[in-house]
């Protein structure tokens, strides 16, 4: 008998089942392994963890051997005698019970490695390879483990479009119908993958376009075709009324920062020297830099003498002991003549994330940084406000100079201190 593991001998006739699951329940964990015997070679292993397992003792050509069959509870006591039974009659029939046991276990992983689950994460791997933003990882890992959690163990070749859609089904009850059609389109990514990698023959995403309700979404209106934001930058600077709403017009889509963050911007947390705002976010609660471009810093240079004896960049016109009022930069714009339908401060954000993106170029990870989204690295890390900083300051002085030629409509860019 081994020092590692003693087995308790049942002293009754060997038909005689030993273990119920009372006790087995009432085995405790002790400084070493041990095992209590049942019957014909089935005994329960357990660990100093306080882990239960079942494990199966013969002789196969006259050599001891053991294998594990599963733990318990996961495995109970009637399901271990069934397996143990099996294992038996293949030992009467010549095979080894443990060189089964390795074979099953090799099918089951490469069964595991077809799960939809796997294969989502396998085609994700890919992708950030291939270099998909940290923030899109996230969003795709999140899809594949919570979102379509309902199908991630199935065997992609055993998802159909009913099970699909009962999966989706869970996020329509939910009220999250963007996420569904998120989860649908993504889905479908995965299928394709899964094909092409010889694992499915159908994508069952595609036979449920139109199955899901539609999203009841307004955007907030925005202005992104150059011609259009050329002529909107004209009349914005031409605007007549006061030099604090006018920098704040200016301002808007240099920065493109939140519309409430912009009008409660302080001159603290601002230096013109080194042409850097920093604050903390009014959405995530996190620390943000917002690099200032050339023209930024000769607009806010321009207006600090109508402000500078306020905390506040942008005070309000009844007091300076308070920011301009959150109507205020849409007002203007419903007097240069852009109605809600077209255009509204929160609007160039969304100019600046496809411009940015489909016209100059820049990265979507530089773009999602500045915009202050909350972005994550692969691991689920927050990422630091200074993360690309360099790279962002080019990008937010490439941006103005962009919108400056934009408004100049001559290709040549203003000179300002």
């Amino acid at each position: 008998m081994s020092r590692e593991a003693r087995t308790l001998r049942p002293t009754h006739n060997h038909l005689t089942h030993m273990l119920t699951d009372t006790k087995i329940r009432s085995l405790k964990p002790r400084d070493g392994v041990y095992r209590v015997a049942d019957t014909n070679g089935l005994v329960i292993e357990v660990r100093p963890t306080g882990t239960k397992a079942w494990r199966y003792r013969y002789r196969f050509l006259g050599k001891a051997s053991i294998v594990t069959l599963n733990d318990y509870p996961a495995m109970g006591l009637q399901a271990a005698r069934a397996e143990r039974d099996r294992l038996k009659a293949m030992l009467r029939g010549g095979a080894n019970p443990a060189q089964v046991a390795r074979a099953e276990r090799v099918a089951n992983g490469e069964r595991a490695a077809d799960t939809f689950g796997s294969i989502g994460l396998e085609y994700l791997a890919k992708r950030t390879k291939e270099g998909l933003s940290p923030g899109s990882v996230v969003r795709e890992r999140r899809l594949i483990e919570k979102d379509l959690s309902a199908i991630a163990d199935m065997p992609v070749s055993d998802v159909t479009a009913p099970i699909l859609l009962s999966a989706l089904r869970k996020l329509e009850k939910r009220g999250v119908i963007e996420t569904a059609h998120r989860a649908r389109s993504h889905a479908g990514r995965v299928f394709r993958y899964a094909i092409a990698t010889g694992r499915a023959e159908r994508n069952p995403a595609q036979d449920l376009i139109g199955a899901l309700e539609q999203p009841r979404t307004k955007h907030f209106a925005s202005i992104t075709e150059p011609a259009q934001i050329s002529q909107l930058l004209r009349t914005m600077w031409a605007y007549q009324g006061s030099p604090v709403t006018r920098a704040a017009l200016k301002l808007a889509p240099m920065t493109f920062v939140r519309p409430g963050e912009l009008r409660k911007a302080k001159w603290e947390d601002i230096n013109l020297d080194s042409g850097e705002w920093r604050y903390v976010t009014s959405k995530t609660k996190t620390p943000h830099v917002v690099p200032l471009s050339r023209q930024a810093i000769a607009v806010l240079r321009d207006l600090y003498p109508y402000s500078k004896r306020s905390e506040f960049v942008f005070p309000g016109v009844r007091t300076a002991q308070k920011p301009m009022s959150e109507n205020t930069l849409n007002a203007a714009l419903r007097n240069l003549g852009f109605d809600s339908d077209t255009m509204v401060g929160h609007g160039f954000r969304a100019m600046a994330r496809t411009v940015l993106d489909e016209v100059l170029g820049f990265r979507p990870d530089y773009i999602e940084h500045q915009l202050a989204h909350a972005v994550r690295d692969p691991l689920g890390r927050a990422y630091n406000r200074v993360t690309h900083l360099p790279e962002r300051r080019k990008m937010m002085q490439a941006w103005s100079d962009y919108l400056e030629k934009l408004r100049l409509g001559d290709g040549e860019t203003e000179k300002m201190a």
